[in-house]
């Protein structure tokens, strides 16, 4: 890295926000978002010297920069385990072995799991490492040999890295939102699959799927369900109305609920309150049993 380069002033976003202020009264506004954490590992201290210096006035969406140090593979490791939220590591190739920054960004993804963070090699010794073979080789997302590395260089790449973490860990939150979401959804089916008949029929009206209340309360194993029509439950003729008020819902990609009559196989009635939904593809039916009448006489 040159020392020398030109002033870093236009390293400041201008649309940055102010880091906090005084509202009239004395009142504090909001307090300034947190830093972005970014690692250097490097045996060399004037290295790490001359990259705060360089990075000391980057700003990236209203967030500044805090940096932290590690001098070794091994404790670079132990810092990224302790502290998560890094986005950027600085990595030196050579420091207590001529390969300690290649084995760093290989247990970074496998042994700490971490696929957020960006890593950024530095090396001062170009010719001992084939570049193309470590970008292919390693889960990397730069390499730059420190002699090459301008203050105007340093700071492109370190912003695009932090605009790709941003964007990674945006991604991450709305995937973990959705997981949760889903966790919800089928502990809530898991409980009304207790409790609940359930089946799923195709377009051409066959069952596809059903839970074992179904077959428990109408008396049929699923083997002889699946395929079948759902006229094995309710011989013809079906109540007119009701059928033209369930079709013509379901037509309309609405919800249809009310109560239903179904027949076991030793001929007992079974009612039931059912709410039935459609899509393209398939009809969902859930019901609940409301009451088993006798077979009449």
């Amino acid at each position: 890295m040159n020392q020398n380069d030109d002033d870093t002033d236009w390293m400041i976003e201008d649309d940055a926000p102010a880091a906090s202020q005084t509202q009239p009264g004395g009142a504090s506004a909001t307090p300034a978002p947190p830093p972005w954490r970014v690692l250097i590992v490097d045996d060399d201290v004037d290295v790490h010297v001359v990259t705060k210096f360089s990075l000391s006035n980057a700003c990236f969406q209203g967030r500044r920069l805090s940096f932290l140090h590690a001098y070794s593979g091994e404790e670079a490791l132990n810092t990224l385990r302790n502290t998560p939220d890094i986005a950027l590591v600085l990595l030196d190739v050579i420091m207590e072995t001529s390969d300690a920054g290649l084995h760093v960004a290989r247990q970074i993804r496998d042994s700490l799991h971490n696929k957020l963070v960006r890593i950024v090699l530095r090396t001062g010794q170009p010719g001992q490492a084939l570049e193309h073979s470590i970008i292919l080789d390693y889960d990397i997302n730069d390499f730059w040999c420190k002699t090459d590395l301008t203050t105007r260089k340093l700071f492109t790449t370190v912003i695009s890295s932090l605009r790709a973490y941003a964007g990674l860990e945006e991604a991450h939150r709305h995937t973990a939102a959705l997981q949760s979401e889903l966790d919800q959804a089928r502990g809530l089916l898991a409980a009304v699959d207790q409790h609940a008949v359930m089946a799923t029929l195709d377009d051409h009206a066959r069952f596809t799927y059903v839970n074992d209340k179904f077959c428990q309360v109408f008396q049929y194993s699923r083997e002889e369900l699946l395929g079948a029509d759902p006229r094995l439950l309710h011989a013809a003729p079906y109540p007119r109305d009701q059928l033209v008020d369930a079709l013509q819902a379901l037509k309309d990609g609405e919800a249809w609920t009310d109560v239903v009559s179904a027949w076991r196989r030793d001929g007992q009635e079974v009612r039931l309150r059912v709410t039935a939904t459609a899509d393209a593809t398939q009809t969902i039916v859930v019901g609940s049993v409301l009451q088993a009448l006798k077979k009449p006489l």
